[in-house]
């Protein structure tokens, strides 16, 4: 629990504005991430919890109606069944979406959180490029 104890006041804002359950799910995610992705920058992004390495976002987690989402920038290309491609098709994200803490199961989020190292298209510079995605690892 060392991870929630530096938590920046604008995420435990966000955490603290969503249900129990949801907060739970919150927390674990942040510890995790933080545990798994000690160099990434993170901070509150377009409303929700974004971590980056070297400017480019690689993990996020927002409330949705059916949940809480789990999105991986990259994640199409981690290749892994429980990641759900993003409904655009043209970007390479895929998220998990959790309703209980109990559906987390921490080995498949510490590989996601390798992968989402190793494997990397850069979105940081999207706009420049007029939408067109290049991969950086």
């Amino acid at each position: 629990m060392k991870y929630l104890m530096m938590i920046l006041k604008s995420i435990q804002t966000y955490h603290n504005s969503q249900s129990e359950e949801d907060k739970e799910i919150c927390e674990l995610l942040y510890q995790e991430i933080c545990k798994h992705l000690p160099e990434a920058e993170h901070k509150i992004w377009h409303a929700h919890p974004v971590w980056f390495l070297d400017g480019n976002p690689i993990v996020g987690y927002s409330k949705l109606k059916a949940g809480l989402q789990l999105l991986f920038w990259s994640g199409v290309s981690f290749e892994e069944e429980r990641l759900v491609q993003g409904k655009s098709g043209k970007f390479k994200d895929a998220s998990v979406t959790y309703t209980s803490i109990k559906q987390i199961n921490t080995k498949d989020l510490k590989r996601w959180l390798k992968k989402s190292i190793d494997i990397q298209w850069d979105y940081q510079n999207i706009v420049k490029r007029k939408g067109v995605l290049e991969r950086l690892k």
